[in-house]
């Protein structure tokens, strides 16, 4: 990983949109601080498209898709988009999946929560799990501390039901579907904008702070870790190309500056 000096100019200079994660690379203690939101509006004056993609659920993601100056905000790892057309239109929701195909996988994925619960001592599901529609979710490090060796049981636990699961810097999250943050990057981008997101990759850059944005790290020519990184840096099959020297928002509030200083 290199400082994000490193960065040339002339790269920096043809970014035209910003992928993002959200907890621990937006926010900082959770909170989307002051700097955050004056580097998202920067960059949305300047032309560029922003699209957070979280695992998040869609219920947390509708007031910050309303709040913030961005495109759209994918959440539950690439399964759900909320877009809208301007400040006073309602939100939009769109899915990857349809309506039947979700309902048979809420109904699998509580069965597997509940053997979760069951097998996994101090396992717990999210504290925003109301707000959940297309995946669950584990808490490990939000408001509840799950030592490594219990992660691993979660996660493999979930596999072993036939899920697809990754871990962010607070939770486990599990899922049925070919979904992923990639592939809802590839999906917002075309939906949403016309456009084929492979077709471009020089023109985007991902930015992330965990092990479940190294699908991103690997993909993205230009990719940019939060200085927080590092605490994830020897599971990281895949690094980020930069890292920040700020952590967290201040990370991307840096990141936000890098790019606009070159245009």
């Amino acid at each position: 990983m290199q400082p994000l000096r490193a960065w040339p100019a002339a790269a920096r200079a043809r970014i035209a949109g910003v992928l993002t994660d959200i907890d621990d690379t937006l926010t900082t203690e959770g909170a989307v601080t002051p700097d955050v939101l004056e580097a998202l509006a920067a960059l949305a004056r300047a032309g560029l498209h922003v699209i957070p993609i979280t695992g998040r659920p869609v219920g947390w993601s509708e007031p910050f898709a309303r709040a913030w100056p961005v495109d759209a905000i994918v959440a539950e790892n690439g399964s759900v988009a909320l877009t809208h057309s301007g400040p006073d239109a309602p939100l939009r929701k769109l899915y990857v999946q349809d309506e039947a195909e979700r309902r048979e996988n809420f109904a699998r994925m509580q069965q597997v929560a509940q053997r979760i619960a069951r097998e996994v001592p101090g396992a717990t599901l999210s504290q925003d799990s109301a707000g959940r529609e297309t995946d669950i979710a584990i808490d490990h490090s939000e408001f509840t501390h799950l030592p490594q060796e219990r992660i691993d049981e979660v996660v493999a636990l979930m596999r072993s039901e036939g899920m697809n699961a990754t871990v962010s810097s607070i939770h486990v999250n599990g899922w049925y579907g070919g979904h992923n943050k990639l592939a809802g990057a590839r999906w917002v981008v075309r939906e949403l904008l016309g456009r084929d997101l492979d077709e471009e990759l020089d023109r985007w850059v991902y930015v992330g702070d965990s092990t479940n944005d190294v699908l991103m790290f690997e993909h993205f020519p230009h990719s940019v870790g939060v200085a927080n990184i590092r605490r994830f840096e020897a599971q990281l099959a895949f690094k980020p190309r930069y890292v920040t020297e700020g952590e967290r928002g201040a990370g991307f509030a840096e990141l936000a500056r890098a790019i606009l200083s070159a245009r």
